[in-house]
């Protein structure tokens, strides 16, 4: 299957998804949306109220703050690609809880792997937990490293900078530091051979490498 087709699937699947209670009460699943053959993947949260709405990531203010820190950076939506750790609203936009990550992180590897992006921004933290499940996001934001041959560059939700405006500087700062000197080690990690390096198991990985980009 191409990527398309395997981004499909997933949708089709997140659509009609019972697999925890988050799809009652809410209009419609939100699977993410973007390029197949994306080099940079957004990784948030949850839905909030418009998501649910429109059954898309990212659009109330939340996105048109990420819509304005992709320009910032010569991205837009439709190079890249963006999505959630769960595809359903959690009520009134609490967070989500482990059971319900769990039960969409299926979802959430079959994209990674349809996209096979050279760069995953994480977008608060329970997306950087996927990755990084002891780190704390005040400790490295704004940060690259290298998880299972993929850079992984973790950044504070662009909510959070709507709700605390001495953080919106600083997301502004990560973005623009952190994804442009991303994409550029990735080419040379990747001319190296070492990008895309998956490990054996889970016993013989080895632990997340910080990278001295910045």
């Amino acid at each position: 299957m191409t990527a398309e087709e395997l981004l499909q699937s997933v949708a089709q699947e997140v659509v009609s998804c019972q697999r925890c209670p988050l799809y009652r009460n809410t209009a419609h699943g939100v699977p993410g949306e973007g390029s197949p053959h994306a080099e940079v993947m957004f990784i948030g949260e949850g839905p909030g109220y418009h998501e649910d709405r429109q059954g898309r990531p990212f659009v109330g203010p939340a996105g048109s703050f990420l819509n304005d820190l992709l320009a910032s950076v010569g991205l837009d939506r439709q190079t890249v690609f963006i999505t959630n750790v769960v595809k359903h609203r959690p009520p009134e936009n609490r967070d989500p809880l482990a059971e319900e990550i769990a039960a969409c992180s299926d979802y959430l590897t079959r994209q990674i792997e349809a996209i096979n992006p050279k760069v995953i921004v994480t977008l608060g933290r329970f997306s950087m937990a996927r990755f990084f499940p002891t780190a704390r996001i005040g400790q490295i934001h704004g940060q690259a490293k290298l998880v299972d041959g993929r850079l992984v560059v973790c950044m504070y939700h662009p909510a959070a900078a709507l709700h605390r405006a001495e953080l919106k500087q600083t997301v502004i700062d990560d973005f623009q530091r952190a994804i442009p000197a991303a994409l550029a080690e990735s080419k040379r990690l990747a001319a190296s051979g070492k990008l895309g390096a998956e490990p054996k198991n889970d016993d013989d990985a080895p632990p997340p490498q910080q990278l001295s980009l910045f």
